[in-house]
């Protein structure tokens, strides 16, 4: 299967033929992206102002919370929050329509998590190895452990300029856990816990959640494994958005800026096909359950 599955959307809501929505949401298990090269999000002239990169100071996003409406990450006057968490807001209500209706096998195990604004150029931002999303990763969460559960996004380019967000594609979370699972390196006795009480975690990582950063450090720290898919590229243009699970596909951003984004978790057992999961994937290898 492409990486790639291009579908003709021009609305994040409305009628979606069963077809579509089966073939969309076995691509997106089968670790493709799903794009929407007609999918745009309009924004007002007074919206267009927080596409600047002074708006989040030493941050590289803004981000906003859909269930308390805190918004955070913003260097903007409080005269001024309003208006962006109402730019906040009718995204996540935006995507939370695409996916109810894209996706309606999902919905009674599909969790809104946080919206973010990304106004700063990828290309060029000085960041840690680990920090760095030009490398080629899958998503884990360092401090909020997802226990098992997927992690979805939606993506949409927002940029005023006309200017692509860049990607880079790599091969199957399967073929890349085989790969490194030999390396990675088993929790110490009393790791997770320690972490969880020190508050470097916010809740105590699952062996799942352990094994998943380690794989997401082992594919950053490898500059074989970067080299190998460095003209694997893929341009979203402005005005078009894409939806995949980050922590399945293996993907790098390398340039591009002003992005809108959106996080879902998703349960396992609300896939038309667990089997695909990166949790079953890397219980397989184990032997044993993570989660």
């Amino acid at each position: 299967m492409s990486p790639i599955l291009p579908i003709e959307l021009c609305t994040w809501g409305g009628e979606i033929p069963q077809a579509t929505q089966v073939a969309a949401t076995d691509a997106l298990e089968a670790g493709s992206v799903l794009f929407f090269p007609n999918l745009s999000f309009e924004l007002t002239e007074t919206e267009r102002a927080f596409l600047s990169p002074e708006i989040v100071g030493s941050s590289k996003n803004v981000n906003y919370d859909p269930k308390s409406g805190k918004v955070g990450g913003a260097n903007v006057a409080a005269m001024k929050l309003h208006e962006l968490r109402g730019l906040m807001d009718r995204f996540a209500t935006a995507t939370r329509e695409l996916l109810s209706t894209l996706l309606p096998t999902y919905r009674n195990g599909l969790h809104q998590a946080r919206t973010s604004l990304r106004p700063v150029e990828v290309a060029g931002r000085k960041q840690t190895w680990r920090k760095d999303d030009t490398r080629l990763h899958v998503d884990s969460f360092p401090s909020q452990p997802s226990r098992g559960k997927r992690i979805l996004r939606v993506f949409c380019n927002v940029n005023p300029d006309g200017r692509p967000r860049v990607w880079k594609v790599g091969e199957q979370f399967d073929t890349v856990a085989r790969k490194y699972w030999p390396a990675l390196r088993a929790p110490l006795p009393g790791e997770r816990g320690l972490l969880a009480a020190i508050r470097v975690t916010k809740s105590v990582r699952t062996r799942y959640d352990h094994y998943m950063l380690k794989l997401h450090d082992a594919m950053k720290l490898d500059p074989v494994y970067q080299a190998r898919f460095a003209s694997a590229t893929h341009l979203f243009p402005a005005g078009s958005s894409w939806v995949c699970f980050t922590d399945q596909v293996s993907h790098a951003a390398v340039s591009g800026a002003h992005q809108l984004e959106q996080t879902f978790m998703v349960d396992v057992n609300a896939l038309r096909n667990p089997a695909s999961a990166p949790l079953r994937v890397l219980e397989s290898l184990a032997g044993r359950k993570l989660a």
